[in-house]
């Protein structure tokens, strides 16, 4: 019997080295404890009769039914391990299905993003008086966040600053063209066109300019995101409040060309701030110094021009209602500070299309914030933009 308990015992040893948990190492400690009591020896110290009843009591059936019943549940603990092991690893092994192109983290992260930006652009299309002191306001406050957080932060790499300036230099464009698109549009119209040309550019370029490859569902997104924004560029006829008039009809158009512009800067900048916070320097802390100083470098700008040219403006602004720019601007620097960070984390095309799946939350804001009309059919046309992004970024399907 005990040399049977030794035989599974040892059978049971070679399972070792395949990280087992705890529970298995306290039942292989057990066997073995019970094998070495099994085993072990009389003292010499024993007399002879000490022996002979010991020898008896050993060879009675009593006293094997202890082992016997031990041996069957050990072997049925170790059976039902194995079993247990076999099913954990099969549930283990990754599904391709579930596997993304970016870490579902930085997607968790990006959709918190879209609605910021979403957000702020909110506000700034909300004020109706003027909309330059708003925006001025909205990035002066990132500049001054950038500011605070830049001297508790490392030097930001040589290589990364060229990519700063040219970053600030696209985004005066893009201050001028998203200001003239929410003059001339609604919300609701302008805003997906805009955001929805940015990823659509950077995923048409990416291959020729960083190297990326775009897979068959990545080209079939972007054929649904340009599908999306035909849709939405089209003019609403039947809608009751918004009449058919010629200066309708150019108010539409200017609106539409100023968002294509709108998404061309962004593309722009999307991929210039994707190499320069990529050339920041490896450490997070290096990523973090390259958005704080962005934000510093571009933020006054459009503050100043409203100071200079409409400071009456300015001032009555700021008494009245500073702190919905200040909002808008700490929504807006923490929100583009996520995205840049995202870009050097995975494919910048893949990046700036989970971002721009605030097209959804700038259309319903637009509608149901804002009053704006919105129409079924542009809720369809968000929709397919929405899907056409998010297959952009989604499992392989095919």
């Amino acid at each position: 019997m005990t040399r049977s308990m030794g035989v599974s015992v040892g059978a049971h040893r070679s399972l070792q080295g395949t990280g087992r948990p705890p529970l298995m190492a306290a039942l292989r400690g057990r066997a073995r404890r019970f094998n070495r009591t099994a085993r072990l020896p009389a003292r010499s110290s024993q007399t002879d009769e000490t022996k002979s009843v010991a020898g008896a009591a050993r060879s009675s059936p009593a006293h094997r039914a202890p082992p016997q019943a031990v041996h069957l549940l050990f072997m049925t603990l170790r059976g039902a391990w194995r079993r247990l092991l076999h099913n954990a690893e099969a549930t283990a092994r990754p599904f391709p299905s579930m596997s993304t192109v970016l870490d579902p983290l930085v997607i968790g992260l990006l959709l918190a993003a879209g609605l910021m930006h979403a957000s702020w652009n909110a506000i700034l299309k909300s004020d109706a008086t003027d909309r330059v002191t708003t925006f001025g306001v909205i990035m002066l406050s990132g500049a001054v966040i950038g500011g605070l957080m830049a001297p508790f932060l490392p030097w930001v790499a040589a290589p990364a600053w060229k990519w700063m300036a040219a970053s600030t230099a696209i985004h005066i464009f893009y201050y001028f063209f998203l200001l003239q698109a929410y003059a001339h549009g609604d919300l609701s119209h302008t805003y997906p066109i805009a955001r929805g040309m940015g990823p659509l550019l950077v995923a048409l370029f990416s291959g020729r300019l960083l190297g990326e490859t775009l897979r068959a569902q990545d080209v079939a997104g972007v054929v649904l995101l340009s599908i999306g924004l035909i849709a939405l560029a089209m003019p609403s006829r039947r809608m009751p409040h918004v009449p058919a008039t010629p200066d309708a009809v150019r108010r539409h158009r200017l609106a539409t060309l100023f968002a294509l512009l709108t998404g061309l800067t962004i593309a722009g900048y999307i991929v210039v701030d994707g190499l320069g916070v990529r050339a920041a320097g490896p450490t997070l802390e290096h990523k973090v110094a390259y958005i704080a100083w962005l934000n510093v470098i571009e933020g006054p700008w459009l503050f100043l021009f409203a100071l200079a040219r409409r400071r009456a403006s300015l001032v009555a602004y700021l008494q009245r209602g500073w702190w919905r720019g200040a909002a808008g601007g700490a929504i807006a620097a923490l929100g583009y500070g996520i995205a840049i960070w995202a870009l050097s984390q995975g494919p910048m095309a893949h990046v700036a299309a989970l971002r721009e799946t605030s097209v959804l939350f700038g259309a319903l804001m637009g509608t149901f914030l804002l009053r704006e009309p919105f129409g079924a059919r542009r809720v369809v046309a968000a929709a397919v933009i929405v899907c056409g992004l998010i297959l952009m970024n989604g499992p392989p399907l095919f």
